[in-house]
């Protein structure tokens, strides 16, 4: 029986990043400043977030801490979130998501496959009381899958096909083709 492991996990990280950046690519520089709704993040904010939030797991996993603080929770996201304030063009939105990225994933790479199973306690009163770190660091890139759909919507509001969708389009162009 095989086990999706640490080398599993930085694969799949690494193939949503690609497309995060790809999407960061196609569009434009003037659009980074397009807000989809009041209340929402701007595209350039919300690369920048994705772009900077792994130092969060990293944090959390790499001295294997057994337990989730509030206080290092919230430190963790007041550094990611000046170091995503401090991502100002689309160059480096850019450079962070492609190091930031590889980071992480070289990260994930590296951990030890037996750790996957360790539990992390969270505090007091909170539900599920503590997670295994292989959800944890799954996470992770949920959290990135879940603003690059926001971003996917995005690029239908600014007139462009996200990739995924053209490369589907094409693959079942094809298919059609050959059927003919």
């Amino acid at each position: 029986m095989s086990c999706y492991g640490s080398k599993d996990l930085a694969r799949s990280f690494r193939t949503v990043r690609a497309n995060t950046i790809q999407i960061a690519e196609e569009i434009p520089e003037d659009k980074y400043s397009f807000r989809p709704a009041e209340g929402t993040r701007t595209v350039a904010e919300t690369l920048a977030h994705i772009a900077t939030t792994t130092q969060w797991p990293e944090a959390l996993h790499a001295p294997r801490l057994g337990a989730v603080t509030f206080e290092l929770f919230m430190g963790s996201m007041q550094k990611a979130t000046a170091a995503a304030a401090a991502l100002t063009t689309k160059a480096q939105i850019l450079d962070a998501l492609k190091t930031e990225g590889e980071k992480f994933a070289a990260f994930l790479e590296s951990f030890p496959d037996e750790a996957l199973a360790e539990h992390v306690n969270y505090p007091a009163g909170m539900q599920p009381p503590s997670k295994s770190r292989f959800e944890m660091l799954l996470s992770a890139k949920e959290h990135e899958m879940h603003h690059r759909a926001q971003l996917m919507v995005v690029e239908r509001m600014l007139g462009i096909t996200p990739h995924l969708t053209r490369h589907m389009q094409e693959r079942m162009a094809q298919v059609q083709a050959q059927k003919a």
